[in-house]
């Protein structure tokens, strides 16, 4: 066992919004003037102490802070550094904490900042804009707070922050700043703001500072990799400063381990799950870790099965041969997985003790540390049930379904392409709907109301009957129909009243998932969502959607979209199984999904959207792995809606992610229209659509959603010459960048008025 110290339990980060999704509540009372400023802190306080306190109780003797958030840690660093842009600046010196949600969800006069995913993950982080005259101005008043407040409680804490590549690589040039502009020639300005936090951080009573470079994972040039070296040298070689700990997951470190190795830095917090357990051969080929302490990120934190205990315990040992001391933690920051499944009363009984979430990880991570200081003779009972919830959840027949496994081995390539070209399509489809020039829709779905939640919450407990439900749900889909009528929509959706979430509600339907009750995981701000767990073989025992679509079909003479999610995003917005290749798990949801779509044909639809916006987020960080998974990615598409007729027009919806990478891929997937994001990205997506040759119909959003603003027509306009200046405007369709779910409707009826009639203008000056 070690022999140099006790291994010690630690995490990078814990979710935020409390077991009750408190956090939401407070900040959206905020927002709507219902609770002060000062009772938002004093939420924010409690669940913090909340946090510590409960990691402390499961065994983690070093906790983090500074990882909590009112809504984004990549946004809390940039206000740490004083990287405000220019048009919030007046609203930050007025009041900073609503100009720090100015910078996030904008203003009707003040765009915000654009927002993506973090990595390749479902979390959203608002990107930084730089620019040559950026200035850093130090303000670490938070980082110290909450250190202060976690050693006031007697804790051994740990403050984290995003480090100084991550945050520089993760920007862009700021509006109005060319494009070639490189965020990361800001080094060597930006290392006195992070030497004077540091700084700040050790008088505040700091031990370790954990500065975190998941970008390290990613490919990185010789000059990225030099630039990573003059950091860490500068910063390992301040004299004021505490203990560093550089940590990175999501995939192997690959040529930025050696680099790390040899800088003056204290430790290393390493990931060795899924595709960075090729860090444990990496790490032996390198010297120089002798006198680093190890953070050894053994247990997986994305996903939501048990660790396999004695596995790890192996890789464990292996790196105690390394390395002089190793500490146990989970992979990345808890933030990606709920709070704790002892809460899930409802689940499956045979299932649940295949789970952990934040709870049970820091268990599981507790057990480890224990098992490596004292010998596994010391968690004896913790292996035994492990190995037993293991061997329970491998001879399943929940995790198996012969009839599911020989559907999906008997696909071919012809079950997965359409029987005509899309010029071919394309004219039988403008034959059959008669589109105008730049035809207006939505992405799928309008405004959740309180109404709605109260319908769905009242069927589950029973206080009103399936029937009550379908009237209420009716009710809303006229509603929804009458209301684009009026507003002049071309091509209408029901709303998804009946929808919880995009995922959820199909996982719901279809065998082989399992939904949870309480496993809330934040996406961005306030937005939460609950993954469901696919647990087994996936199948569809009935129609899902054509029910709803065909009311909705009743109500209007135009087209109606049928609305459904697609098998990458399936998988994506899941805890998806890990015992089989994700793309076998894909294909039998593919299946299922076809079926749904080819019902939908059936049934009248003329239009069909399969939603794909997680194609890109899952892309893998290494490119030598982009390939094959996007091969996949792309055939599971097609597989999903492939057997429709030539004059059935196929939509795919993607969002908030960096398309340039993907732009191939989203030829192969063959849908005849794509709507994606574009109106925080000022269009950008459309012209490098046009420089890689596309050739199928794309609906650049107009309307940015996860803003309360509502965008005027003249802005909408000058949105669209710019989508006009890349795409003709036979292929171009106008439409917001996601769909309405989280709006409300007096924005949003405002708001898709001005959409509806920025496209008329439009037309009238093309015909």
């Amino acid at each position: 066992m070690n022999s140099k110290s006790a291994a010690r339990a630690t995490v990078y980060g814990y979710p935020r919004q409390g077991s009750h999704r408190e956090l939401k509540k407070a900040v959206e009372g905020y927002w709507k003037g219902t609770v002060t400023a000062d009772a938002l802190r004093q939420t924010a306080a409690d669940l913090r102490k909340a946090n510590w306190q409960q990691l402390v109780a499961d065994g983690i003797g070093e906790v983090p802070t500074g990882d909590f958030s009112y809504y984004d840690h990549v946004l809390d660093t940039t206000v740490l550094l004083g990287a405000i842009p220019q048009r919030h600046r007046a609203s930050v010196d007025a009041d900073p904490l609503d100009g720090y949600f100015a910078m996030a969800r904008g203003t009707q006069e003040v765009a915000p900042l654009e927002m993506t995913k973090w990595f390749d993950t479902n979390y959203h982080y608002l990107v930084p804009e730089l620019g040559p005259d950026t200035t850093f101005t130090v303000d670490s008043s938070k980082q110290v707070s909450e250190l202060q407040e976690a050693v006031a409680l007697g804790l051994k804490a740990r403050p984290v922050l995003v480090g100084p590549i991550t945050y520089l690589l993760l920007a862009k040039p700021a509006p109005g700043v060319a494009e070639d502009f490189q965020p990361l020639s800001l080094l060597e300005r930006i290392l006195p703001a992070y030497a004077e936090v540091l700084a700040d951080l050790r008088a505040a009573g700091a031990e370790w500072v954990q500065l975190d470079e998941p970008a390290l994972v990613q490919d990185r040039t010789a000059d990225e990799l030099d630039a990573v070296a003059r950091v860490y040298s500068t910063l390992g070689g301040l004299t004021d400063r505490p203990k560093l700990l550089v940590a990175s997951y999501f995939d192997r470190l690959g040529d930025a381990l050696p680099v790390l190795a040899d800088a003056p830095v204290d430790g290393l917090a390493i990931d060795f799950t899924g595709p960075a357990a090729a860090n444990l051969d990496d790490l032996a080929a390198v010297p120089g870790l002798r006198g680093k302490r190890l953070v050894a990120g053994v247990v997986n934190g994305r996903n939501i099965w048990i660790n396999d205990l004695s596995a790890s315990l192996s890789v464990l040992a292996q790196l105690m041969g390394l390395v002089d001391h190793v500490d146990v933690a989970a992979s990345c920051s808890l933030l990606h997985v709920p709070i704790d499944v002892s809460a899930e009363t409802e689940l499956d009984p045979e299932v649940r003790p295949w789970l952990a979430f934040a709870r049970q990880k820091t268990a599981e991570i507790a057990a480890l540390a224990t098992g490596i200081t004292e010998g596994t003779e010391a968690i004896a009972a913790v292996l035994d049930a492990n190995r037993e919830a293991l061997a329970s959840r491998a001879s399943s027949p929940l995790t198996n379904n012969p009839a599911v496994r020989a559907r999906a081995a008997a696909v071919t390539a012809a079950d997965g392409r359409r029987g005509a070209s899309y010029p071919d399509r394309s004219a039988a489809q403008q034959a059959r709907l008669g589109l105008p020039l730049l035809p207006t829709t939505t992405v799928g779905s309008f405004p959740q109301t309180g109404e709605l939640r109260k319908a769905r919450a009242d069927l589950r407990a029973g206080r009103i009957d399936e029937a009550q439900y379908d009237e209420r749900i009716d009710a809303e889909i006229r509603e929804v129909i009458a209301f684009q009528e009026k507003a002049g929509l071309d091509v209408l959706v029901h709303g998804e009243p009946e929808r919880n979430d995009m995922v959820q509600y199909f996982a719901e339907q279809l065998d082989g998932y399992v939904a949870t009750q309480h496993g809330w995981v934040q996406s961005y701000g306030t937005r939460y969502v609950r993954p469901p767990v696919l647990v087994g073989d996936i199948s569809r025992p009935e129609p899902m959607t054509v029910r709803w679509w065909a009311y909705a079909q009743l109500q209007t003479d135009r087209p109606v979209k049928g609305m459904l999610t697609g098998p990458v995003t399936m998988l994506a917005w899941s805890f998806v199984r890990d015992d089989q290749p994700r793309s076998e798990t894909a294909r039998q949801v593919a299946l299922a999904l076809r079926d749904e779509v080819n019902d939908l044909e059936t049934a009248g639809a003329a239009v069909i959207q399969v939603d794909e916006p997680a194609l890109r987020e899952t892309l893998p960080l290494r490119t030598a792995a982009r390939a094959e998974y996007l091969a996949w990615g792309t055939e599971v598409f097609r597989l999903t809606t492939s057997g429709v007729r030539a004059d059935t027009q196929i939509h795919t919806h993607m969002c908030y992610v960096e398309f340039g990478d993907i732009l191939n891929a989203l030829d192969e997937m063959d849908a005849d229209v794509a709507s994606l994001e574009a109106a925080r990205s000022h269009m950008q997506v459309a012209h490098e659509l046009s420089e890689a040759g596309y050739p199928r119909g794309v609906g650049p959003g107009v309307y940015d959603i996860h803003s309360p603003r509502v965008p005027g027509t003249p802005e909408v306009v000058s949105l669209l010459r710019k989508g006009l200046d890349a795409i003709p405007a036979a292929r171009l369709w106008v439409n917001p960048d996601c769909g309405l779910k989280t709006r409300g409707w007096p924005e949003v009826r405002d708001s898709l008025q001005n959409v509806v009639t920025a496209a008329q203008e439009l037309r009238t000056e093309l015909r």
